[in-house]
């Protein structure tokens, strides 16, 4: 039987008595941008670590490519083709930026891409341009502002070259003009930009994101959770006209 890019199946998780999860189920094919939108506390996080492995679901399944990721080690994801940014960024403080970004490129998935360790950092470079900051290479990681350690988590994780690329509010702490830039970066990746290499398109990607005008912009379909459920999943002109959507997230003023 044939299997989709992504597969999220029946996803359940409790932490205590609190239903953070509750039957989550969703596709996406390799070619899509998925935002992941809702409410505070809705559950998104969650389900982005559910994805990658840093958190087991009680039940239900995920499967990338055909296989099932549930209870495998989270660097076997990454090594399977998924990478992750999160809201808590735990940089290498005391290296340069390029230095964080290398370990990265020392990862498994990225040591099989051809001659490496003559490419490591130049590729790593790359990635900064991606993320806006190879001005700041040099620069100790502790003294990068909040938008820049997220520009900074974002070229981390293309490092590894994903086919899955999942980003938790890359455009937090950005400025308007930042944020532009970083929607430019990552359409520009979607579409196999410079850093693009591994495959004639860039990776597939989940967006968990607020800044919803910023977002709508640039993904294919949206789906949102509500208390850990899934409440709509359609295209952006769809779902912020969905009823639910509106009273759960959106309010009488929609975006």
């Amino acid at each position: 039987m044939a299997h989709g890019f992504l597969e999220v199946e029946r996803l359940q998780k409790s932490f205590g008595g609190l239903r953070a999860i509750n039957e989550v189920s969703f596709s996406m094919e390799r070619t899509e941008m998925l935002g992941l939108i809702g409410p505070n506390g809705a559950g998104k996080t969650t389900l982005l670590r559910l994805i990658t492995a840093v958190l087991r679901p009680d039940s239900g399944r995920v499967r990338f490519k055909g296989k099932n990721v549930v209870g495998r080690r989270t660097w076997d994801v990454v090594n399977q083709g998924i990478a992750c940014t999160f809201q808590n960024m735990r940089p290498f403080r005391r290296l340069p930026i390029i230095a964080n970004v290398m370990v990265s490129c020392l990862s498994p998935r990225a040591m099989k891409r051809g001659e490496w360790v003559k490419r490591v950092e130049a590729k790593a470079m790359d990635a900064l341009e991606f993320a806006g900051i190879s001005d700041m290479a040099l620069e100790k990681a502790s003294t990068l502002s909040q938008g820049d350690l997220k520009r900074l988590e974002v070229a981390r994780a293309i490092a590894t070259e994903p086919e899955l690329l999942l980003l938790d509010e890359p455009f937090g702490g950005l400025s308007p003009a930042e944020t532009d830039l970083m929607a430019q970066s990552i359409r520009r990746l979607h579409k196999g930009g410079r850093f693009g290499r591994l495959h004639s398109e860039g990776p597939a990607m989940i967006i968990v994101e607020h800044k919803l005008q910023q977002l709508m912009k640039i993904v294919d379909r949206i789906v949102v959770l509500d208390f850990g459920t899934v409440i709509a999943d359609g295209v952006p002109d769809e779902v912020v006209q969905n009823e639910d959507v509106i009273k759960a997230y959106l309010g009488e003023g929609g975006i």
